[in-house]
C-alpha cells in the first residue's frame, strides 16, 4: 500500500513538472497557423506549427519559428515526443535600440525562447548572439534533451540598422 501511494506521488509529482515546463514557454509564443503532414485516425495530425516570438530585451526584433509537432493519441494527451526539426526566421519590425549587457557581448548565448517537445527533458530553444564587428544579431534555435541533445539547428540574423 505505502509503495502504491509513493508512486502514485511520483507520477504526479512528473505531470505536473511537464505542466509546468510546457506552459512556461508557451507563454511567450504566439501561434500564427499550422500545416498537417500526416493523417492520424485516431488523435490529431502530426503538424508543421508557425510561431512567433518577439525578443523579450531587444523591442524591434521578432523571430518566427516553424517546428514539428507530433498528432496521435499521443501528441494530443501530451506524452508524445516532437521530433528536433525547426527552423528560425528572425527580422527587424521596429526600431532597435540594443541594450549594453548585449553590446558589450555579456549575454552571448542568453536564452530568449524555450519550448518543451516532450511530456519530460527535450526543449526548442532559441538564443541570442551579437556580432559586433558587423552590428548584427544572431538567433540560433536548436533541440536539447537532459541526456543527449541534436546537431540539428539553424540560425537567422537581424542587422540593426536605423529604422525608418
Amino acid at each position: 500500500m505505502r509503495l502504491q501511494n509513493k508512486k502514485r506521488m511520483t507520477v504526479h509529482f512528473v505531470l505536473t513538472m511537464a505542466l509546468l515546463l510546457s506552459a512556461s514557454g508557451s507563454a511567450m509564443a504566439e501561434q500564427i497557423g499550422s500545416v498537417s503532414t500526416k493523417f492520424k485516425l485516431l488523435g490529431a495530425n502530426d503538424k508543421i506549427v508557425i510561431e512567433a516570438f518577439d525578443d523579450p530585451e531587444i523591442p524591434g526584433a521578432t523571430c518566427y519559428l516553424s517546428r514539428a509537432k507530433t498528432g496521435g493519441v499521443g501528441g494530443v494527451v501530451g506524452v508524445a515526443e516532437d521530433t528536433s526539426d525547426a527552423s528560425i526566421a528572425c527580422r527587424q519590425i521596429g526600431p532597435i535600440t540594443l541594450p549594453e549587457k548585449v553590446k558589450n557581448g555579456h549575454e552571448d548565448g542568453k536564452e530568449v525562447f524555450k519550448k518543451s517537445t516532450s511530456l519530460l527533458f527535450k526543449t526548442l530553444q532559441v538564443v541570442r548572439f551579437y556580432d559586433a564587428k558587423r552590428n548584427v544579431l544572431v538567433y540560433l534555435t536548436y533541440s536539447d534533451r537532459i541526456i543527449e541533445g541534436s546537431p540539428k539547428n539553424s540560425i537567422s540574423i537581424i542587422p540593426v540598422t536605423p529604422w525608418h
